[in-house]
């Protein structure tokens, strides 16, 4: 029964007339009718998720360029972790250079000759497996992206002008970066 009532009276309420407040072409204090203000509204609200929306794609991106970049130096990290130890053992596999040598021109004992050859060897060939690279030099063009002349001396022949023609101390290459550049001289 009281539903009832209730539907009665819910029919019964007065229609929407020129005195309702809910006249969506009443003017405003300001000039303009209710439906340009939710219109105005609704453009604020555009404006402000395309603002948003662009702030985010700008965020994303900027992030995805860290990471990029992040991923990178980790890379170079991992391949030149190794560069200051391998640059201070250069001298050391220079001595092994020159102790053969000097044991060759001398007549060193043979045994002493194989057993300085097969440590040099070991190191080297460690140290290659860590990617490091002897610049070759010797009869190339000067190229100071991996040679530095310290001399120049007049050419024994023809094909060896502005060549290198002797190597002072070797270069090397740690994984494609120049750690000590070859020191050369160059023919004139």
């Amino acid at each position: 029964m009281k539903e009832q009532k209730k539907e009665k009276e819910h029919h019964q309420k007065p229609a929407h007339g020129k005195g309702d407040h809910h006249d969506h072409n009443k003017k405003t204090e300001t000039g303009t009718t209710q439906d340009e203000s939710v219109e105005s509204q609704e453009q604020n609200k555009d404006d402000q998720i395309a603002a948003l929306n662009d702030k985010y794609i700008r965020l994303a991106a900027e992030f995805d360029n860290y990471r990029r970049r992040t991923l990178k130096e980790r890379s170079e990290l991992i391949l030149t972790a190794g560069e200051d130890i391998i640059s201070g053992i250069l001298p050391v596999l220079d001595d092994f250079e020159r102790a053969i040598d000097l044991l060759a021109k001398t007549g060193g004992h043979e045994t002493a000759v194989e057993g300085t050859e097969l440590i040099y060897n070991k190191l080297k060939s460690f140290l290659t497996s860590k990617g490091l690279k002897v610049i070759e030099a010797k009869g190339a063009d000067l190229d100071t992206d991996y040679h530095e002349a310290i001399a120049q001396i007049p050419a024994p022949s023809e094909e060896l002008k502005n060549k290198i023609v002797d190597v002072v101390q070797q270069g090397y290459m740690l994984n494609g970066k120049v750690i000590r550049y070859a020191k050369v001289v160059v023919g004139q």
